[in-house]
This record gives C-alpha cells, sequence and structure tokens, in this order.
C-alpha cells in the first residue's frame, strides 16, 4: 500500500512524497506486519528483470538489483535513460512492463519535485506529511527536523516565499519525521548548495550506518563522509 503525499493535480505520473508499506509485487499481496520480523536481515529491496518502455523505445530490460541492509545504492545514467522511471516503479507509481519487485521493509519517496504545499509554512507541510504516513512526530520533534536541515529560522513562513533550495530542505526534512528503513530518492542534490549537498551526505551516511538502505538517482557524487557506506552503481542507458 502507498500513500500519496502532495500531488500534481495535471500529472498523476509525477506524484511525489510517498510513503509505502512491504509488498511483493508478484503476489500482488501486502507482507503482513506479522511477518516482517522475519525479514528485517533479509534484502530490503529485491528488482528482478525489470523492463521499462516508453512509446517503441526501451528504457531498460532484465534490470536486476537489491538493496541490503547498509547500502548505498545510486541509479546513474544520462537524462532519458529512465532513472526517475525506475524509482517509481520501485514504489508503485507506474508499472513496469515485465519483472518482480519485493520490498520487504516501509520505504519512503521523494521524488525531483519539491512535492510541498506553497500555501503552506514548511512546519504546515511537514505536520500533514507526519499525520499522512501515520508517524509521531510533534511540533517540537518537526520543528527540530526544520533546524537540522537550516530552516528552523523560516519554519513558520509561507514556502512559496522561499528559494528552491530552501524548498528542496523542507521536502528532505521529511526523512527526518518519518522514519522509514527504505528511502528511494530522485535526485536528492537538486538545487542545494554545497552545505546542503554536505548535509544530505551526511544523512545518508548516518541512515546507511545503522542497517537501513538508500536508492538513489543521482547525477553527483552522494556523500563523502568518513563513515560513508560502500555505494554500488546500477548504470542506465548505453
Amino acid at each position: 500500500m502507498c500513500r500519496l503525499g502532495y500531488l500534481d493535480t495535471i500529472d498523476v505520473e509525477s506524484a511525489f512524497g510517498v510513503y509505502c508499506t512491504p509488498q511483493n509485487r508478484r503476489r500482488g499481496a501486502v507482507i503482513r506486519p506479522d511477518e516482517r520480523a522475519n525479514l528485517v536481515e533479509d534484502d530490503l529491496l529485491v528488482a528482478e528483470n525489470i523492463r521499462c518502455t516508453v512509446g517503441d523505445r526501451v528504457l531498460f530490460d532484465g534490470l536486476s538489483f537489491c538493496a541490503h541492509p547498509g547500502d548505498l545504492v545510486e541509479i546513474r545514467g544520462p537524462n532519458g535513460s529512465g532513472k526517475s522511471t525506475l524509482l517509481r516503479c520501485l514504489v508503485g507509481l507506474h508499472e513496469p512492463d515485465a519483472g518482480n519487485i519485493r520490498r520487504t521493509v516501509d520505504s519512503l519517496y521523494v521524488g525531483h519535485r519539491s512535492g510541498i504545499c506553497g500555501r503552506m509554512s514548511p512546519i504546515e507541510n511537514l505536520r500533514w506529511f507526519a499525520g499522512l504516513t501515520n508517524a509521531s512526530a510533534d511540533d517540537e520533534s518537526i520543528g527540530a527536523a526544520l533546524g537540522a536541515v537550516g530552516l528552523g529560522h523560516a519554519r513558520h513562513d509561507v514556502c512559496d516565499s522561499l528559494s528552491a533550495g530552501q524548498q528542496r530542505r523542507v521536502s528532505l526534512a521529511r526523512l527526518l519525521v518519518t522514519p522509514a528503513p527504505l528511502w528511494i530518492l530522485d535526485e536528492p542534490l537538486t538545487a542545494l548548495d554545497d552545505d546542503g549537498r554536505d548535509f544530505v551526505g551526511e544523512l545518508l551516511a548516518r541512515h546507511c550506518s545503522a542497517g537501513r538502505a538508500a536508492v538513489c538517482a543521482t547525477h553527483q557524487v552522494l556523500t563523502t563522509a568518513p563513515d560513508a557506506p560502500a555505494t554500488r552503481a546500477v548504470t542506465l542507458g548505453p
């Protein structure tokens, strides 16, 4: 099951901010909570022989990879190679033409776009998103998350008044208020300055070192932190 965040009302395929419970696409059945304990040491995500096409063009075919606890998986490739499409397949926003996808833990997807309501403040956006995902986040913890991403001073400002980089920081603050063992992030460094990119790298390092995992579409090196996790790359395109 997926709970969708603030959506583009014109094109649902550009939905962003999605919290997903475990699911095995092959069976089409959600994994029950009492089954999850037996899967903790298993792969957090498995993609097997995935095929996706756009019109007559094959984006990728026979694509297989997995995310183990502690993994940082970078999805790389030129523009148009299908990176965003692949991430949407992993969270159930797009149906691949063939193949199987298995998620064994809760996952949080943050898309390429900021996915926030511009008429609301950062703290209102995060309060709404936490409620959507049933996260037990109060205003104090939400305020702490905004402080961690450098927006403590702007927590009550209307998001439309924030810069693109600040809006991106609001969307990334979701990672701090809605715990999920698996992060699926589309270009998480978009619009960020050097400090913002360093913060994302540290955040990924802490997340993966705790036995969790992240799958990220990226054109840039995600983390150079001393305790950075071992990075594996999945390359799309020629």
